[in-house]
Parts: structure tokens; C-alpha cells; sequence
């Protein structure tokens, strides 16, 4: 059996820097892989901006920021102060119609992170109590979810006698990670990591803020583990309310491509390693056991180790680079941190990450990879 089923990571997933120039401006993906991207995450890098996240399902006039809990946010057709206007998402990038500050503000430099699901093609799926429509791509174990809150979903009380209700995914497996939005009330991004426990647990971290991990009795995640077709919530109102509508980004881990993980840091310039079974492209680490930020590192940022250069999902600072900008190495199998660095290194730390790969640790031929 082959090692992994994807040897090129930059078909599913790949980061790509760019210049905004405030008007008509195409942005070509330099991956191995052309991509399409189906979820864009855009930050800008030299100054502060919200972050904007956009996806094929919702349509690529609407977004959301990571960095608060404000409902979903409408663009405009032409020209925006605010977030600008994306004509298209393209066969191997992405076309901007407009200029402004959150993704294509003249002289200003961006980020983009993008993840192809299912080419904008998506699925009405009936669930066992709620319907949703998912864009899923079964080989790299992504998919999108919008969903609105069951009519009996009133109150947070509404648990106290056990209701709860049932949503499929469409990801063909069990979710490792999974993150919901609130599109049509102003609610936090609540994230569920299978490192913190069972759904049953009910265990949850907010991406839009610092706070240590939480726990919400009978009304987040349900009283079944959830499946390979279905999720199950409760009523509270940022997962399921009457007549709200929502979005979940659920994720599944792929050998050689995806990895969601947990690690204890040392505290040590010789840091924790931990151990991908691929060389990443992309981390993003939280910090469980008390309130730290989402810290983002990915290799466009640099071209060889150490990666010192981060950028934090639940604030709208620009990218910077902290104590000399010794943080972490990017290995062929793994990533381990170089500095006793308090948000994802301080000895005795609880963290958990998310990973996408570069390329995998052996590839489906059986040729390794080498390191950076």
C-alpha cells in the first residue's frame, strides 16, 4: 500500500504572496499543481487589516473575518474601501476588479492561503434533522458546510431535554477538525480539534480570540460521536438557532498531506519536535492550556530555516517577526520549534496545530523527500 495517496500538496492546498495595486489585478498560483481555489484566506502583511476569508459556496462576493465575530459581510460589485472585489476565482489563482484595504490595496502586500474543495460544484444533502449543502473533496478530506439553524432550535434551553440534531458533512470519513460560523449573527468562530477531546466533551477554542480551551455543557456538539456522513449540534445559537444560516470548514487527516495534532513544549531553544509525516507547507498553532494567540507560519514567508515570520488568525496585526525571529523549523516529516517562544513553545505547554504538507515524508513511489 502506498505511503500516501497525494504527492503533491500544492493541488489541494498552496500560499501565494502577491503586491495589491488597488484596480484590475490577476494573481497566478506558483505550485507545482495548478489549483482552483474553492476557500481563500487573504491577510494583508505590512500593515493591520482584517482578515478576509471567502469561499465558492457562499459565492465569492462575501466574507468573513477570522479576526472577529461580525456576521458575514457583502461586497460590492465595483470598487470598495473596505474589502475589494474578486471577479473570479481562476483555474490556477484568483482575479481582483477593485481596490481596498483587506486584499488589494495599491503598494500594499498580501497573503493568500487556498484550499480547493470540489471546483464550486456543490451537493443539496438531507440530513437526519437539517439539510445543508457541502462542497467536499473526498481525497484531500475538505469540506464546506452551509447549513440553517432547525426551526425548533429556540433557545439554549431547548437541550435541557436532550435535543440535538443532525447535519451530513459529505467528507466520506470522521472529522479531525472542524470550524463554524455564525454568517447571519454576530457570534465567535467556534473550533472543535479531535485532540480535545470526543464531541461528546463538548470542548471547544474560538479562532477569533486568545482564550485557553473551553467547555459548553449539553448545547454545542452534541451526546453522539459524530460520523462518517453526519455531524450532530445542539442549540446553541453559534452552531444551530432557528432561521440563522452558518458556515462549518471540517477537515479530515490525510497521510502525507494533512495532519491535526497535539504537542507539549520544552521550553528549549532544542524544541519539541513534532512529527507530520510530511514536509509542511503550513501550520497554524494554538496554545490550550491558557490564553495565547493562533500563530500562522508557512514557507512563502521564507526560503530556508528558521521561520520567524508569523501571522496571527484572531487579530488584525500585520506579520512580524519576534525575538530575533527564531521560532521553528520546517522539516521532511515534521516541524520543531527553536526558542522557549511562551505561545507555542513554553515548557509544559498544551498546543494543537493544524498541518498541510509541501510534499509527503516518502512519496507514493517511495521517494523521500529532503529537507529545506
Amino acid at each position: 500500500m502506498a505511503y500516501t495517496t497525494i504527492d503533491d500538496g500544492s493541488k489541494y492546498f498552496q500560499t501565494t504572496l502577491y503586491t495589491g495595486n488597488g484596480g484590475s489585478l490577476a494573481v497566478t498560483n506558483d505550485g507545482n499543481s495548478d489549483l482552483q481555489p474553492d476557500f481563500a484566506w487573504f491577510k494583508k502583511r505590512g500593515a493591520s487589516e482584517s482578515h478576509a476569508l471567502f469561499d465558492t459556496t457562499r459565492g465569492i462576493d462575501r466574507f468573513l473575518s477570522s479576526n472577529s465575530d461580525a456576521v458575514e459581510q457583502h461586497q460590492p460589485t465595483t470598487g470598495n474601501t473596505d474589502a475589494d472585489d474578486i471577479a473570479s476565482f481562476d483555474s490556477d489563482g484568483f482575479t481582483f476588479q477593485g481596490g481596498g484595504g483587506a486584499i488589494n490595496q495599491s503598494s500594499n502586500t498580501y497573503v493568500a492561503w487556498q484550499w480547493k474543495a470540489n471546483g464550486g460544484t456543490t451537493t443539496s444533502q438531507t440530513g437526519s434533522d437539517i439539510d445543508s449543502v457541502t462542497q467536499a473533496n473526498t481525497t484531500s478530506k475538505f469540506s464546506i458546510i452551509t447549513y440553517t439553524g432547525a426551526s425548533n432550535a429556540d433557545s439554549d434551553s431547548d437541550n435541557n431535554s436532550g435535543a440535538y440534531w443532525r447535519v451530513k458533512h459529505g467528507l466520506g470519513s470522521t472529522p479531525k477538525l472542524a470550524i463554524f460560523k455564525n454568517r447571519s449573527n454576530a457570534a465567535g468562530w467556534y473550533v472543535w480539534h479531535h485532540k480535545l477531546g470526543g464531541t461528546q466533551d463538548q470542548k471547544y477554542l474560538q479562532l477569533q480570540g486568545t482564550n485557553a480551551v473551553a467547555t459548553e455543557s449539553d448545547i454545542l456538539f452534541g451526546n453522539t460521536d459524530w460520523s462518517s456522513t453526519e455531524f450532530e449540534i445542539g442549540a446553541w445559537n453559534v452552531v444551530n438557532r432557528d432561521s440563522q444560516t452558518y458556515v462549518a470548514y471540517m477537515f479530515d487527516e490525510v497521510q502525507g498531506y494533512s495532519k491535526f495534532g497535539f504537542y507539549k513544549g520544552n521550553g528549549s531553544t532544542d524544541g519539541t519536535f513534532v512529527y507530520t509525516g510530511f514536509k509542511p507547507a503550513w501550520i497554524m498553532a494554538k496554545r490550550t492550556d491558557t490564553a495565547k494567540n493562533w500563530y500562522i507560519f508557512n514557507t512563502k514567508f521564507s526560503p530556508f530555516n528558521v521561520l520567524g515570520t508569523t501571522i496571527t488568525a484572531n487579530n488584525n496585526d500585520a506579520q512580524s517577526s519576534e525575538n530575533s525571529g527564531t521560532y521553528v523549523d520546517f522539516l521532511s516529516n515534521g516541524f520543531k520549534w527553536r526558542q522557549d517562544f511562551s505561545h507555542a513553545n513554553a515548557s509544559g505547554g498544551e498546543h494543537v496545530y493544524m498541518a498541510f504538507a509541501e510534499h509527503p515524508f516518502v512519496s507514493s513511489e517511495g521517494v523521500p523527500v529532503t529537507a529545506r
